[in-house]
């Protein structure tokens, strides 16, 4: 019984946040989330990037490995997100990104922190930097089929990253005025990017549910196949390998549809806010149970 109370806890925060933003959208349409997703972009997301990274436990050793094994779950992600792109006829490249880039950051990293503790949030900040990664730097490649370094050079997370390896490399002590800041900044961010994905739910729309549906199915369920199968290939045990399952069971990111916004076509960006949409819908009924697997084997 204990188990389910725990799954309670762990899920229960994070879906209330959400509900929280989705009835202000609601209750005012012109509620303005441009400035939260500012901040989460370019202070938000490096202090979560370097909170979670070098103030966990989390080693170097662990973090390469994590990183390297999400790398080859987004391998897998892209295969399957090519694979159904193809049959349901769609643009394989600009169409691409809502499915090997989930959102590990807004949902899996609280996940991981109520579920895992500490231990549990290093793990997946290591998952998410890379993940952040990609966003500036494939996923705008993939959004305007053309490569800009330039978007690279400008992004705080990137620098983020590499200072954070830095730090996990040589073994420097975080100095504790770093740790107070960027953990105050880190559950603030959390806190405001969960209220705007209740809120980006209320305005989002389906396009096309059915295409959708079957677009989420790949990225929701077969997510976590596919971390499954890392986990029995590579003998995976304990908080990791459940951090590694919880982070591949993650939606579509937003972010997604604001970089799509940004360089691609309307036609291609509505695809991908229904895709985002359904997917977040269908993970309030998957989650759960990934979670509760997870829990139960991975400790």
């Amino acid at each position: 019984m204990d188990i389910y109370f725990k799954l309670f806890e762990v899920i229960f925060p994070v879906f209330f946040v959400v509900g929280i933003g989705y009835y202000l959208g609601k209750k005012n349409p012109k509620f303005d989330i441009k400035t939260i997703t500012n901040f989460g972009a370019n202070i938000g997301s490096p202090a979560i990037i370097f909170y979670s990274v070098t103030t966990t436990g989390l080693t170097f050793d662990l973090f390469s490995l994590y990183f390297a094994y999400y790398l080859i779950a987004i391998i897998g992600f892209t295969i399957v997100g090519v694979i159904f792109l193809y049959a349901l006829k769609k643009d394989i490249i600009m169409q691409l990104p809502p499915f090997i880039l989930p959102n590990t950051g807004n949902m899996g990293l609280p996940i991981c922190l109520f579920a895992y503790g500490s231990t549990g949030l290093g793990v997946a900040g290591s998952i998410s930097s890379l993940i952040i990664l990609f966003h500036f730097t494939l996923g705008i490649f993939l959004a305007s089929k053309k490569f800009n370094f330039n978007v690279i050079i400008k992004s705080p997370s990137f620098y983020s990253v590499i200072i954070s390896i830095l730090f996990l490399y040589f073994n420097i002590k975080t100095p504790n005025f770093l740790i107070n800041t960027t953990m105050l900044i880190s559950y603030a961010t959390i806190f405001l990017i969960l209220m705007s994905l209740g809120i980006a739910l209320t305005r989002l729309k389906v396009f096309s549910f059915t295409e959708s549906l079957i677009s989420s199915i790949a990225r929701v369920i077969l997510g976590p196949i596919i971390g499954l199968l890392l986990i029995k290939y590579f003998d995976l045990s304990g908080v990791p390998a459940g951090v590694l399952l919880i982070q591949c069971s993650m939606p579509s990111a937003v972010l997604n549809y604001l970089v799509g916004s940004i360089y691609s076509p309307k036609k291609i960006v509505d695809n991908i806010a229904s895709m985002i949409v359904v997917s977040t819908l269908l993970s309030f009924l998957t989650i759960p149970i990934v979670v509760f697997y997870a829990l139960k084997y991975f400790i």
